[in-house]
């Protein structure tokens, strides 16, 4: 089964452990989402470059800290027949159900992150790619929002290991 890739190419599934098939970032709300083969990453800030690092994303407000980095799982990007950045999360990975992940540490690279809570669809993105019914398409399974614990490099084809449980306290 072909999956999506980086800038829409495609590939066979990955075979082995899970791992990132796409890294995008956008300058600003509402700008093209623009695929990279390498990011880097800042503790307590996200991805260098990217409009939720600078503050100028759709969705930037100090109440939500965990709007450090999003993820999304090819398998549903491929299912519902979009481009791999349509749903504008920075990450894309394969062979993992992202969900599980809530609530833990994981490295993606030498980039720890800890996965915070559900990436829940909005009516934005169901506009941007004229399709109304995108927001119910997406109920429970848009993604993930994480915050960064330990800055890195993350590059197309890292593996995602699961380190442990999260802890709040450091967070705060």
């Amino acid at each position: 089964m072909a999956t999506a890739g980086l800038a829409g190419s495609t590939r066979e599934s990955r075979q082995g452990p899970p791992g990132v098939v796409g890294l995008f970032i956008a300058v600003a709300a509402g700008e093209p989402m623009l695929a990279r083969e390498t990011v880097e990453v800042v503790a307590g800030v996200g991805i260098v470059g990217d409009r939720y690092a600078t503050r100028r994303g759709h969705w930037s407000d100090p109440r939500w800290r965990d709007q450090q980095l999003t993820l999304v799982n090819s398998d549903l990007i491929e299912e519902l027949g979009l481009a791999p950045d349509a749903l504008r999360r920075n990450i894309v990975t394969d062979g993992i159900d992202l969900n599980d992940l809530i609530g833990l540490e994981f490295g993606i690279g030498d980039v720890v992150m800890r996965g915070k809570r559900i990436c829940a669809p909005c009516g934005y993105i169901g506009r941007l790619n004229h399709r109304p019914r995108l927001f119910s398409e997406l109920a429970g399974r848009g993604g993930i929002r994480v915050s960064v614990v330990r800055g890195g490099t993350i590059r197309l084809g890292d593996e995602i290991r699961i380190l442990g449980l999260g802890d709040p306290i450091a967070e705060e």
